[in-house]
């Protein structure tokens, strides 16, 4: 029997009941890019990882990843961060977390935010870094870019057309787009 049939949902669902429940509801999700701020809280580099997709190609994300059941997104943000930057990255994440954006991901193919697994809903934060980043986990390596440069049409390019908005919408809240 399911976890789902039996009632008893846990923090983790099988493969086969993620995949019947991405076909029927909403998923909440988290989106963070790493930053490191200078001594007056300036903004000097955005942190992009890079990733070995599902297709065999590679590619810069956010940190990201989904919610789990009886967690917080506190706790979802902490969780994240530390599997994709190790555990002595060091994040601030405010008393208060609010989230810059709210990226909408659907299983339509043109959608902005795509993702032919499910409808996602990602709330995306700007999480300050201050210990040594050591990725971990399916990250490659994790890149520290100026804001400039990770605007480049070649960095955005290497991203999902969803993340590759959520880096400019955070440099946008952060009063860096150009």
């Amino acid at each position: 029997m399911s976890d789902i049939a039996s009632g008893d949902l846990g923090p983790w669902l099988s493969p086969e009941d993620l995949a019947l429940v991405r076909r029927k509801v909403p998923i909440l999700y988290i989106d963070a890019l790493p930053v490191r701020v200078d001594g007056r809280g300036e903004l000097e580099e955005v942190g992009l990882l890079l990733r070995g997709t599902e297709a065999g190609t590679i590619s810069r994300a956010l940190v990201s990843g989904r919610v789990l059941f009886h967690e917080t997104v506190r706790e979802a943000l902490e969780r994240h961060l530390e599997k994709d930057l190790g555990p002595m990255a060091l994040p601030r994440i405010p008393l208060s977390p609010l989230p810059y954006a709210v990226g909408e991901y659907f299983p339509t193919p043109g959608s902005p935010f795509y993702d032919p697994r499910q409808h996602a809903v990602s709330l995306a934060y700007v999480v300050p870094v201050v210990g040594d980043c050591r990725p971990s986990h399916d990250t490659l390596e994790l890149t520290w870019l100026t804001p400039a440069e990770a605007l480049t049409p070649e960095v955005l390019g290497d991203m999902s057309e969803g993340h590759a908005s959520l880096v400019r919408q955070a440099l946008a809240h952060l009063g860096r787009l150009r």
